[in-house]
């Protein structure tokens, strides 16, 4: 398989690859689309004021490493970003939302933790986002229940009301 079919085939639903450079500026746009769907309302507004569109402006380049973009037709369809065992982000642009996009960076994403030598991934979701639960939940996640995630900032982590969701991804 070339690096352009990425991991997956052509034919097989979106084509995932490894993220580079170019695809920050895509990533970010993404990122924060998706981002104010499923937050807006549900954070504490000091983290409204930090994620600002520029902000994710910034931080795409810097987690080029650690994201897996999905294409369509050769349109950036969304992203997945792992560190460590926990799946840190998962976006998918709007008008790719309900085609698979998602569940291919999900299978994707245990994947990833699994070959990190993990045997349980983890992801933090905000309390009132109940379409990104629900997706979750089908795919066979668990909610281990509330806790306070801490969201990064220039000025300190802010503290963000969570539902932890845990996956077994390896064979203990």
């Amino acid at each position: 398989m070339t690096e352009e079919e990425g991991l997956t085939g052509e034919g097989a639903g979106p084509v995932l690859r490894p993220a580079r450079a170019e695809d920050a500026a895509a990533v970010a746009a993404i990122w924060h689309a998706g981002w104010s769907d499923g937050h807006l309302g549900h954070v504490p507004e000091a983290l409204l004021t930090v994620r600002t569109p520029q902000s994710f402006v910034l931080r795409a380049p810097r987690r080029v490493d650690d994201t897996v973009v999905a294409l369509v037709g050769g349109v950036h369809a969304g992203f997945v970003m792992v560190v460590d065992d926990e799946v840190e982000q998962v976006y998918v642009a709007a008008a790719h939302r309900g085609t698979g996009v998602a569940a291919a960076l999900l299978a994707e994403a245990e994947r990833v933790v699994a070959a990190k030598g993990h045997r349980r991934a983890w992801l933090a979701v905000v309390d009132g986002n109940a379409r990104a639960r629900r997706f979750y939940e089908r795919h066979g996640w668990r909610d281990e229940g509330l806790f306070e995630y801490l969201a990064a900032s220039a000025t300190g982590p802010i503290r963000v009301p969570c539902h932890r969701y845990v996956k077994q991804v390896a064979a203990p």
